[in-house]
């Protein structure tokens, strides 16, 4: 028997997404509105940016990518979500009007981490939060563009939280015992994710959504969910799995290289456009409404 073992969390999170299908729903459906609200504040559907990182002007462009895609999210009125940077860039960020959550990375330096979520609030951050996707690499403790992280406590986190007014958002929750320990330090969010597979064999975030979903069960701590969403079926599958809103975000690249902003807004739409079809076709009048009852699982 040809067997050939793939450990590349990528290709098992993208077969188990695609082997997910959906059920028809149409007597006494209705077009469906994906509007959701977040922290206080309304958006046009829980589509995401992803928390990108290091992308500079693309074919000789004006504006980094980073800052297109915010403009982006701004002119669709989606959630926005960065990563690593420095602050000046932030500040940029924020000046494009975007709702935006800075995901920070786990410095060693800790007083990195404090001035960055200090600096990100005194600017106008709708949110901040951290990438514990990044504290472990090549066998010991990971370093990314040169600068050295660590290991992140439940002390140390909750400290983060108790110091801003700001929702906190944890990326890269990949079990139901991480997701509790968040919603016990007072988090607001968790980011469900692997990180573009960092983790060998790691979980599909779609698998465990219905785990992490019952274990915050009677919480106000809201799910995203990311890694392999490259569609208004695939956000779909994630609401009905239990996330509150999904980050399109490799799939989003090539509109953004090729047409900056106007690429990714464009993206954007279409994608929410897919999500109101299937909703509609599968009698969900809202985002809230939708659950599993439409899908047919491995």
């Amino acid at each position: 028997m040809d067997y050939t073992r793939i450990s590349d969390a990528n290709v098992i999170t993208k077969k188990y997404m695609d082997s997910i299908l959906i059920k028809e729903r149409l007597i006494d459906s209705v077009v469906a509105d994906t509007s959701v609200s977040f922290f206080g504040s309304e958006f046009t559907s829980p589509v995401l940016t992803p928390a990108f990182s290091h992308i500079g002007a693309l074919n000789g462009r004006q504006l980094t990518g980073l800052e297109e895609y915010s403009v982006a999210a701004k002119e669709t009125g989606i959630l926005n979500f960065v990563g690593m940077m420095e602050n000046d860039m932030f500040e940029k960020i924020v000046k494009t009007g975007a709702k935006t959550v800075r995901i920070v990375k786990p410095y060693r330096d800790n007083g990195k981490v404090r001035d960055q979520f200090a600096f990100a609030e005194s600017c106008g951050a709708f949110g901040i939060g951290m990438d514990i996707d990044h504290i472990f690499g090549g066998g010991g403790l990971d370093v990314v563009v040169g600068e050295e992280m660590d290991v992140q406590t439940t002390d140390m986190l909750a400290s983060y939280v108790s110091s801003s007014k700001l929702p906190f958002v944890v990326k890269g929750v990949l079990s139901a015992a991480d997701a509790v320990k968040c919603a016990q330090i007072g988090a607001k969010a968790v980011i469900v994710s692997h990180h573009h597979g960092r983790l060998p064999y790691a979980v599909p975030p779609l698998m465990i959504l219905p785990e992490i979903k019952e274990a915050l069960a009677g919480t106000d701590v809201k799910i995203f969910a990311d890694c392999s969403i490259d569609s208004g079926a695939d956000v779909y599958k994630a609401l009905a799995l239990g996330a509150d809103g999904a980050a399109v975000g490799r799939s989003m690249m090539p509109s953004l290289e090729k047409d900056g902003a106007a690429g990714v807004s464009g993206f954007i739409r279409k994608t929410v456009g897919e999500l109101r079809f299937i909703m509609s076709c599968t009698g969900f009048a809202s985002v809230s409404d939708i659950d599993a009852s439409c899908l047919v699982m491995p």
